[in-house]
């Protein structure tokens, strides 16, 4: 746990890494310097699913707010207990943080240095790429294939010609929404080089329909070089009560530890072990509700013949055949904010999946645009 002299210490390291912006940060871009927005904007730029926290949660956290004055540091080893339990692992083999962001910040910061890189793609969510560059650490990004997929023998490549680093993997990847299948992960940990780690970031999973993608959580069990990254902020709709966690050997996560904040809400703890409780039912319903919508979607532009990344999780990749910006700078005054840019993917734009009124209006506002 970082003592207050040693967050003192770190605040120089702070100032240089000031720049590091949370998701709904970067998200909120594409609406900067915009007056005059519609009262009922129909937001779809940060990932975010409008279901919200599950009505069971809410209930605990109205619950725990009366004794929210108090710190209940004494029941964090029940919390601990119970997400360990929901992914058959053992309290020492996970750390928490503020969603999933904090941890993987944690792993930029312990597991690279100035000569080992940070190892990713481009282009992908870019926390751990534009952190490891503001604490000076050198960041090799590798083109993603025709299938907008990680190139996962590059990097292992970039990560053997290091002589070691932390290789990144989005998966599925934020902006493109495609997946590497669980062979190319496979073979990515079984030829990992040297003085090297994977860091997988799954914060969109739980979204993935086709059986060729499974999570990374058993190389964890095996014990492998592997570092998994998950949030409450997606499928659980918990963006706004930051909880996030990481899972890793017992020694890795002894790594990882002393570098984190260690700070959870209590109300979000109380929301989360609740969540826990009835998590089949609730990841079960709100995958199949997020990707009926999303078929729906997918089937609207095909039949208008505009192009698409074939999605995986709560957000699409369009082309819409000119720069994005034209999109990202119109729809907001038309009700609808879409993402922000992507480059080098200049003409893509990224839009997260709504509700069904969300995802009519989204409809109606881009077609306008696109048709000029």
């Amino acid at each position: 746990m970082l003592s207050r002299r040693g967050f003192v210490a770190q605040l120089p390291l702070a100032a240089a890494a000031a720049r590091i912006l949370p998701e709904m940060a970067w998200a909120q871009r594409a609406a900067v310097n915009m007056s005059g927005l519609p009262k009922d904007m129909v937001w779809l730029n940060a990932n975010e699913n409008p279901a919200g926290p599950p009505p069971v949660s809410l209930d605990a956290m109205r619950e725990a707010l009366p004794a929210s004055g108090r710190y209940h540091y004494n029941e964090m080893g029940g919390f601990y207990a119970a997400m360990a339990k929901s992914e058959e692992l053992s309290p020492e083999q996970m750390i928490t943080g503020s969603g999933s962001s904090e941890v993987l910040h944690t792993a930029v910061d312990a597991f690279t240095s100035s000569t080992r890189p940070l190892i990713s793609v481009t282009p992908a969510y870019e926390g751990p790429i534009e952190l490891a560059r503001a604490l000076g650490r050198p960041v090799v990004l590798t083109k993603l294939r025709e299938d907008y997929t990680a190139d996962v023998k590059r990097m292992a490549e970039e990560a053997d010609k290091a002589h070691g680093g932390l290789i990144y993997l989005c998966n599925p990847n934020n902006p493109t929404s495609a997946v590497v299948k669980s062979k190319d992960v496979d073979w990515l940990v079984n030829n990992l080089p040297a003085n090297s780690i994977l860091l997988v970031d799954e914060a969109y999973i739980h979204f993935v329909e086709t059986p060729d993608v499974q999570s990374a959580l058993p190389y964890v069990r095996q014990g492998k070089e592997v570092i998994v990254a998950r949030t409450f902020s997606k499928i659980y709709g918990m963006a706004g009560l930051r909880v996030g966690f990481a899972a890793a050997r017992p020694d890795i996560i002894a790594r990882l530890s002393p570098l984190r904040m260690n700070v959870i809400s209590y109300v979000s703890a109380r929301a989360v072990v609740a969540a826990l409780g009835d998590q089949q039912s609730i990841l079960r319903d709100r995958k199949a509700s997020l990707a009926r919508t999303r078929r729906e979607l997918c089937a609207w532009l095909r039949q208008r013949e505009v192009r698409f990344i074939e999605p995986h999780a709560n957000f699409i990749m369009i082309d819409v055949a000119r720069n994005a910006r034209e999109f990202i700078n119109t729809m907001p005054r038309l009700g609808v904010a879409p993402g922000r840019p992507f480059p080098p993917l200049d003409n893509m734009l990224r839009v997260s999946i709504g509700t069904d009124a969300d995802m009519a209006k989204f409809r109606d506002v881009f077609w306008k645009v696109y048709k000029g």
